[in-house]
């Protein structure tokens, strides 16, 4: 039976980050470890036969302050799939078309010179 375990740890940066997910890859038992909560603080992690007292004492040895938040099993929870249905009409995303510019007429009247001056 696959077990969750969810401990908060006291991490600095990325350095420590790095360590506590490598204490805790290495515990025998463990399939998957990663890093939930609002600020990245808690690890998770999910395996068979995980000793959850033995890894938090290995992490606050090793890391610094660490507390385990809870343990329990991993079974998935049936979650409700939202379909998400193709719009009703069919266009094309990026559909290119020509500019629009509106065409402009202008009237030019020619008159005719009858002078005889050529120079006028």
């Amino acid at each position: 039976m696959k077990q969750k375990v969810v401990i908060k740890v006291a991490m600095n940066g990325n350095k420590s980050r790095s360590k506590v997910l490598k204490i805790a890859v290495g515990a025998p038992g463990v399939q998957s470890a990663g890093f939930t909560g609002k600020e990245l603080d808690q690890l998770e992690v999910v395996g068979e036969g995980i000793d959850a007292a033995v890894l938090t004492s290995l992490l606050r040895k090793n890391v610094g302050p660490a507390d385990l938040i809870s343990l329990g099993s991993a079974e998935k929870k049936e979650e409700k799939k939202i379909e998400i249905l193709p719009p009703a009409w069919n266009s094309y995303p990026y559909q290119f078309s020509a500019p629009y510019y509106p065409i402009q007429l202008y009237l030019v009247e020619y008159t005719d010179h009858t002078d005889p001056c050529s120079i006028l």
